[in-house]
């Protein structure tokens, strides 16, 4: 019987736990948070609890009961403000993994040292906005970030609040705004109806083991006809401006491909506008463990979620993004067969393994519909920051990649210091990419780095280097 270290406390974690614990294995779960939930239920702290809780959140009860079960049991190890700082690899097995325990940004943090049997990474995904001229201005919000407000502390981003992007994310973005009393002036998805049309008509009758999905849209639905909220296809924002905020945005239509039509942008007076383009999954800690990545950048996996890391695991979004009823089955799966060993082909897995084919097909519909489009840089000038952290424009960016005509992502980011401010490229990166590659030309960029790929995978002071770690050690007494 293994025992078992699962990092990240969302959906695909938690279910992770639970069933690494019903197998009998001792299991520590660790989350950056100082809460259980994730992204997914993010919600008011203990010490501030709301009886509406449960409308705010698509399996409310199902959070509840996980949250419990785990909290309750003494095979459970649960540490919270958890950040997994490093992880080294090893050829044998999970590796190493270095861990401080406090406020991220406080001081006198406790140095851990773990050295699990097995490993579940379930460290989920963040919001992906594509830059465009004033996205740095205060009042542009990612759609995370506005839902995390409205659900985590009940507080709205604005008066007039605009949603844009892509995505099925948008709609409870606009919800969770709409309850918070802001005035929700649209929502504006940028893929068109055909594109939209080919990503969910083909063989609908494979949608039907996921049809709880249609009563969640419903609901949304509904929201949307109560707030009087209307939804445009194929609008996208290209510009915001102000001058110490946000103070208007200009929408335009979009070809199928999201080049903007010129002649039809407008202005809309806004004080907020919520912006995401999808997900990037958070692959720091998988490729430091050693994990292969597929061509897609998901960790890959097999049947069984294993990763090509002996001991080590995946669920959830860094496996591919599908949603919070794919992430927990996907942790399901992971946990058992961490703390246990076995097969997917064994009896206990079939019903899982089946509700993960459903899910995935439902996830694929997903990226066929919404998925971001080809020409989006577009709408990206010269002026634009495409860094926010270091204020790099889009200019810098093309011309020291012109002048000095390197394919190199780690000298461009060090010759402008693109993705190398306090995110770490963690809200860039990807567009940094796309961007240069662009910029020059055929065949790319070239040295195979990646901005995902950062052996510090959190801000940790040399103070706190200088501290003894302490060994713990996994095994738990168990019932």
């Amino acid at each position: 019987m293994n025992d078992v270290l699962v990092i990240g406390a969302g959906p695909a974690g938690l279910a992770a736990a639970r069933a690494a614990r019903q197998q009998g294995a001792s299991v520590t779960l660790l989350d950056s948070s100082d809460q259980l939930g994730g992204q997914f239920w993010r919600h008011l702290p203990d010490t501030r609890p709301s009886d509406s809780e449960r409308i705010l959140h698509h399996g409310w009860r199902t959070f509840r009961d996980l949250s419990n079960s785990l909290k309750s049991d003494d095979g459970c190890r649960i540490i919270r403000s958890a950040q997994v700082w490093a992880i080294e690899a090893s050829l044998a097995g999970p590796g190493t993994v270095h861990v401080v325990v406090g406020e991220s940004d406080g001081v006198g943090r406790e140095r851990l040292v773990f050295s699990p049997g097995a490993m579940i990474l379930a460290t989920g995904a963040h919001d992906r906005i594509l830059p465009f001229p004033g996205w740095d201005l205060p009042g542009v919000f990612s759609g995370g970030a506005a839902q995390s407000l409205a659900k985590g502390e009940r507080l709205a981003v604005g008066r007039r609040v605009i949603v844009a992007g892509a995505g099925p994310f948008l709609l409870p973005v606009a919800a969770s705004l709409a309850r918070t009393g802001s005035k929700v002036l649209g929502v504006f998805e940028a893929n068109r109806g055909p594109a939209l049309l080919r990503g969910w008509l083909p063989k609908p009758w494979e949608l039907l083991p996921v049809a709880g999905k249609s009563v969640e849209l419903a609901g949304y639905l509904a929201s949307h006809l109560r707030h009087r909220i209307p939804y445009w296809l194929g609008r996208m924002v290209v510009a915001a401006h102000g001058t110490d905020r946000l103070e208007a945005v200009t929408m335009a239509a979009v070809a199928a491909d999201w080049t903007p039509i010129k002649g039809t942008e407008w202005t809309v007076e806004v004080d907020a506008v919520c912006v995401s383009h999808g997900f990037t999954p958070r692959l720091e800690l998988a490729i430091a463990a050693g994990c292969e990545l597929t061509a897609e950048r998901f960790v890959r996996v097999d049947n069984g979620q294993r990763t090509s890391v002996p001991g080590v695991y995946a669920a959830g979004e860094i496996t591919g993004l599908g949603g919070a009823d794919l992430a927990m089955t996907e942790g399901f799966i992971a946990g058992h067969l961490a703390a246990a060993g076995g097969q997917v082909t064994d009896e206990a897995m079939r019903r899982a393994v089946r509700r993960r084919r459903n899910f995935q097909g439902f996830a694929r519909r997903i990226e066929a519909a919404h998925g971001i489009r080809a020409g989006w840089p577009t709408i990206v000038t010269a002026d634009t920051i495409v860094c926010r952290c270091e204020e790099v424009s889009f200019g810098t960016l093309r011309a020291t990649a012109e002048s000095s005509g390197s394919r190199s992502l780690r000298a461009l980011k060090l010759s402008t210091r693109a993705g190398l401010g306090i995110c770490q490229g963690r809200t860039c990166g990807r567009s940094l990419e796309e961007l240069l590659n662009t910029v020059v030309g055929q065949g790319g960029l070239r040295d195979g780095v990646t901005t995902d790929r950062r052996p510090i995978a959190s801000p940790i002071r040399l103070g706190e280097l200088a501290t003894q770690a302490t060994a713990v050690p996994q095994s738990l007494e168990t019932p």
